[in-house]
């Protein structure tokens, strides 16, 4: 695994789901703040996304946006004044009336717009701080050569949502994960300004990560992963704890019981199979480190994670 795959992976749990739309004419609705992360992908025309506490974003064609904390907002067809929002129809009435082959008769074909949009379940008791940094709107712009494998999986999609053919109740959801995970990595190749995305694009810091997240269960020291990163023992731990905030040995121990957290949420593995898979030797040690760092038990964090997927 990488950190990106593994940040999206310890946050993301239930089905997403999605939803494509047409509609003209004018108008306007609101998405009430959400418990995970919404997004929309514009397929055609052009809208307004209007976040709460934000500053509106004009939407176009092939534009993406990713909304990873739940955020509150609007989506129009303009630039709508307080008046206007406030008068929104919340987004689950308006999609009854204006799902695909609903179109009102009056909407006016010129300014017609389709989009793909869409909601992932998170569970934000152990967030990567990757994800936690992701600002409270993601805007990837369509532009010619950009993110080509985030394009690749929105037309995927848009075309499984549309011929629903064999296999797509399989295929849909796979490719909500993956166009996820590839908005995520968009926003970390912009380097617009995030500590991760600096980490990620530090050779050094990057190398020790990839290490550590590839096999967390491994004896890791540091004289093993300067040796990783090519660096000496104390380039890797200046480096390293500059950019990450915490030196290596102590960001291994948070991920080990952040993936461990991870799998006691979504595996049925026994208690002694999730302590080797992350690097302790008995569940007795496992356990205490677990509760020292998460105040309950292993076992406890099971039962009311499985309480919060089944709500």
């Amino acid at each position: 695994m990488d950190v990106v795959s593994d940040a999206v992976s310890a946050v993301r749990i239930g089905k997403p789901s999605s939803n494509r739309v047409r509609v003209g004419g004018s108008w306007c609705a609101r998405l009430a703040p959400y418990d995970g992360a919404g997004f929309h992908v514009v397929l055609e025309g052009g809208c307004w996304l209007l976040p709460d506490g934000g500053s509106p974003v004009s939407l176009g064609t092939g534009d993406v946006v990713l909304l990873p904390h739940g955020t509150g907002h609007v989506i129009a067809d303009a630039p709508a004044d307080a008046a206007t929002v406030r008068r929104a129809v919340s987004f689950e009435r308006w999609l009854d009336g204006r799902v695909p082959d609903r179109q009102p008769a009056a909407a006016s074909a010129s300014r017609e717009v389709q989009m793909l949009c869409g909601k992932y379940r998170l569970d934000r008791s152990r967030m990567h701080p990757l994800m936690a940094e992701l600002p409270q709107v993601v805007h990837l712009p369509n532009r010619v050569g950009a993110h080509p494998e985030l394009r690749a999986a929105v037309d995927l999609l848009g075309h499984e949502l549309v011929t629903q053919g064999p296999g797509s109740c399989l295929a849909v959801p796979s490719l909500l994960d993956l166009l996820l995970v590839y908005m995520v990595r968009s926003w970390a190749a912009q380097g617009a300004g995030g500590t991760w995305s600096t980490v990620l694009g530090d050779p050094v810091a990057s190398a020790a990560l990839r290490a550590l997240h590839s096999d967390p269960a491994a004896p890791w020291t540091n004289d093993r992963l300067a040796a990783e990163a090519g660096v000496s023992r104390a380039t890797l731990a200046r480096r390293f704890t500059a950019l990450v905030g915490r030196p290596p040995i102590a960001y291994l121990t948070w991920w080990r019981l952040t993936f461990a957290a991870t799998l006691l949420r979504d595996t049925p593995d026994p208690l002694a199979a999730v302590a080797r898979r992350v690097g302790y030797g008995t569940p007795y040690a496992f356990s205490h480190a677990f509760s020292r760092e998460f105040g309950t038990t292993p076992g406890q964090y099971r039962a009311e994670a499985a309480g919060r997927a089944a709500e």
